[in-house]
């Protein structure tokens, strides 16, 4: 199926694709935001846009698909289905990532992490200190966008798309040195 998908059409097409001031999960602001839920809305267009990455990832030797709440749930349910493999969550508890409502890994499982849209992998790699307590390998991380820009990350990015979007310092934003008001899309809390 991920033959001559294109992903960024698909996200335009569903309003995922926003345009302003943002204040971002990892503490950083933006101009643009990807907001994949718009996204996940559609299961027939997530689907789509996650067979993109299940073909990334088919011959990786995985045993539990993985995604920290809130943005990585649906997205571990659709690659955990499109691979044929569990699929569970991590939540936050008191701040911290943990592992819960019974969900297990055992030791030496090979476990792909599952996100939504990656901009530091703050997230993700919580939750790799998570699936590592357990004695679990984190093979890579999969996500709908990846907006790294590049940077270098201590996992392998498996992704729908690469966006190339300025992030900044908050000391540095210029949108905020323009006076234009935050809005704040993700659901991680920021101090």
């Amino acid at each position: 199926m991920a033959n001559n998908i294109n992903v960024t059409e698909i996200l335009k097409e569903v309003g995922a694709l926003l345009e302003g001031h943002f204040l971002l999960s990892s503490g950083r602001h933006s101009d643009k935001y990807c907001q994949c839920a718009k996204l996940l809305q559609y299961p027939e267009k997530a689907e789509k846009v996650l067979s993109v990455v299940a073909e990334k990832v088919k011959n990786l030797d995985v045993d539990i698909v993985l995604g920290p709440a809130m943005g990585g749930v649906i997205v571990a349910y659709e690659l955990g289905r499109q691979l044929n493999k569990p699929a569970i969550f991590t939540e936050r508890v008191d701040g911290k990532m943990a592992l819960r409502r019974g969900f297990e890994i055992k030791p030496g499982q090979k476990v792909l992490i599952t996100e939504d849209v990656v901009t530091t992998g703050k997230s993700s790699l919580e939750t790799a200190e998570v699936i590592k307590e357990l004695g679990g390998e984190v093979i890579g991380v999969c996500c709908i966008t990846d907006r790294r820009n590049g940077a270098d990350f201590e996992y392998p990015i498996y992704s729908a798309v690469e966006l190339e979007v300025k992030s900044y310092n908050v000391e540095e934003c210029p949108l905020c040195k323009q006076g234009l008001e935050y809005v704040k899309p993700g659901s991680r809390k920021i101090k």
